[in-house]
């Protein structure tokens, strides 16, 4: 399966590129911390490549020793897993849910920092990170171009033309999650090209396109506004880099419309599936546009930084979004995240781990409804913009996901096919 060989070969090669990052650091860890940075580097290189050892020989999953705040919900879940009736007893590497192991690694890397100072808040995907972020600028210069002619004439458009520009940036956003680190094993994913010119071609391959429903959400939450209630939307975030970019812009966007009155983004509390967005990286981000010696690069840059200092940008991370979790078991688990998320007036669930979380990452018939999948999760209508990088879909017309199948086996994990996939609700 797409699991086991994820599994066997792309996550080994994840942690070994994590072990030598921490290696080509070790002088600016002496600079910074002496000695004491040295053999906090070591420690952190021997607890990874324990890992590493682990994972590739089936070892079962040990329970985490650290102290971080989630450890105890890490292990309730390990719990639950060692006691699930058609389970194995032990879970091991290979043996379990694929969804579980992988968050499991990625929380294992966190441990292998944060267990040792002074390098504990030291980011092993960073680099990473940023390079995509500068090997994509031609298309954030685009982007912003774009973003910033299209302000200027705002007020020229009819309804009908707002419509589609909204439905542009959401396919710009939605094929921005192209852009995923932890897919290529960290391997250059950037997006080099203007992704605004390629939309066209690219409308084939949206599986389910819930635009319109979006859309309709929206005016109608603008139409029945009060002076009381804000109209808000939620974006939980993917990665890092080119999508992030493409995400704020959309933001801006329904802001400048009117559509929206207030954005929250939801990022990752730690370093997560190589490149998911942290608070550094939000920061970071708007940070560089704002600093660029590009015109309409830096205006995105300036406003954004504008719009978090008036408050209708707020970022919020959670540790329920890096935790194994699917969404079904939010309100559970975390009920304050749930409240949070039950003021808003849409959620943009961005990419695939999100849409696995969504779905209980199983093997569903490809026709099974979103809502069934979504297994009473509705907080607030939503909307999954995902390109499809894993093999758990649903929602799709009968006999559409066997046609697919027939001409490209590889459909479900190529990040070729994309879905805009809505969800009204109660």
């Amino acid at each position: 399966s797409f699991a086991y060989f994820t599994i066997k070969d792309r996550l080994p090669q994840i942690l070994t590129r994590v072990i030598d990052t921490l290696h080509r650091h070790k002088n600016e860890f002496f600079e910074e911390h002496g000695e004491k940075g040295v053999e906090a580097e070591k420690r952190a290189i021997s607890f990874l490549s324990k890992l590493r050892n682990e994972l590739q020989t089936d070892k079962p999953v040990t329970p985490l020793e650290d102290e971080l705040p989630d450890a105890a919900l890490w292990n309730q879940y390990l719990d639950y897993q060692r006691n699930l009736p058609n389970g194995s007893g032990e879970p091991s590497w290979f043996q379990s849910p694929w969804l579980y192991v992988e968050c499991y690694m990625y929380r294992r890397i966190h441990a292998a920092l944060a267990q040792n100072p002074p390098i504990d808040n030291f980011d092993v995907f960073k680099e990473g990170k940023a390079q995509n972020f500068f090997e994509s600028q031609e298309a954030v210069i685009a982007l912003c171009t774009y973003f910033q002619e299209l302000l200027k004439n705002i007020k020229d458009l009819d309804e009908k033309q707002l419509q589609e520009e909204l439905f542009k940036l959401l396919q710009v956003s939605l094929w921005g999650n192209k852009c995923d680190l932890s897919f290529s094993a960290g391997q250059d994913s950037s997006q080099k090209s203007s992704p605004l010119q390629s939309l066209e071609n690219m409308v084939p391959y949206i599986l389910v396109n819930d635009m319109e429903k979006v859309w309709s959400l929206l005016v109608n939450a603008t139409k029945n506004r009060t002076e009381r209630s804000n109209v808000r939307v939620d974006i939980i975030l993917d990665n890092a880099g080119f999508e992030l970019v493409s995400d704020l812009v959309l933001a801006d966007f329904l802001l400048s419309l009117k559509l929206a009155d207030e954005v929250y983004f939801h990022g990752k509390s730690i370093p997560w599936y190589v490149s998911d967005t942290t608070k550094h990286d939000f920061n970071w981000t708007i940070k560089q546009l704002g600093s660029a010696n590009h015109m309409w690069m830096s205006r995105c840059g300036i406003n954004w930084e504008g719009n978090l200092k008036k408050g209708v940008w707020v970022f919020c991370d959670h540790m329920f979004w890096t935790l194994p979790h699917d969404f079904s078991s939010m309100s559970e688990v975390a009920p304050d995240l749930y409240a949070e998320l039950q003021k808003s007036n849409l959620l943009l669930f961005k990419g695939d781990l999100n849409y696995r979380k969504l779905t209980g990452d199983r093997k569903w018939e490809y026709s099974v409804p979103f809502h069934q999948a979504l297994n009473k999760f509705h907080p607030a209508p939503l909307c999954s913009l995902r390109t499809l990088k894993s093999d758990t879909q649903v929602g799709l017309k009968p006999g559409q996901g066997e046609q697919v199948q027939a001409s490209e086996p590889e459909w479900m994990v190529s990040g070729k096919y994309g879905v805009v996939q809505f969800d009204a609700g109660l």
